[in-house]
């Protein structure tokens, strides 16, 4: 498999070690933080915020006006909608930082804030504008303030299916 550079749009500011995989493409001014680390194939969108010691993982699509805090963890293959926060500090500024998990294949809608010390399990969703304040299951679709489980994943997918024509 052929080793592609990446791609850079305008401002874009890169803090010291930080590690791009193969193909990574970064839109316009972005700020990643120190010893952060990002998989193949991901794509930022402009006027993203990524945190220091944050590890996003391949294939990711993280689209504009999002903000990642420091230390974060974001699995392979996970899409963020736009102006999505992911926070790790419950009381700021205590500088007792506890930075959510985002495992494998998720979903989160735009607008969504994904508050400190949660897990988001693989396969889950997390509908647009919902806070997400308890850990989210595998294979579960969340949404609203605070989010709760609304479906399961078969039937988000069944509808998203659906809704595309694909079905």
């Amino acid at each position: 498999m052929e080793n592609l550079k990446p791609r850079f749009g305008l401002g874009i500011i890169l803090g010291s070690n930080v590690q791009l995989g193969s193909g990574v493409i970064i839109w316009n001014y972005v700020i990643i933080g120190d010893n952060t680390r990002i998989g193949d194939n991901t794509r930022i969108g402009s006027f993203c915020d990524i945190g220091k010691n944050v590890k996003i993982g391949k294939n990711c699509n993280i689209q504009a006006h999002v903000t990642i805090s420091n230390g974060c963890r974001i699995g392979d293959d996970v899409f963020i909608g736009p102006n999505v926060s992911i926070l790790n500090d419950k009381y700021p500024v205590s500088k007792q930082v506890t930075p959510p998990v985002i495992k494998n294949n998720v979903i989160i809608g735009g607008c969504a804030v994904i508050m400190p010390n949660i897990v988001v399990e693989e396969n889950a969703v997390i509908a647009a504008g919902s806070i997400v304040t308890r850990n989210v299951k595998a294979g579960t679709v969340v949404k609203g303030i605070p989010a709760k489980e609304y479906m399961k994943w078969e039937e988000y997918e069944m509808k998203r299916l659906k809704f595309a024509g694909e079905k």
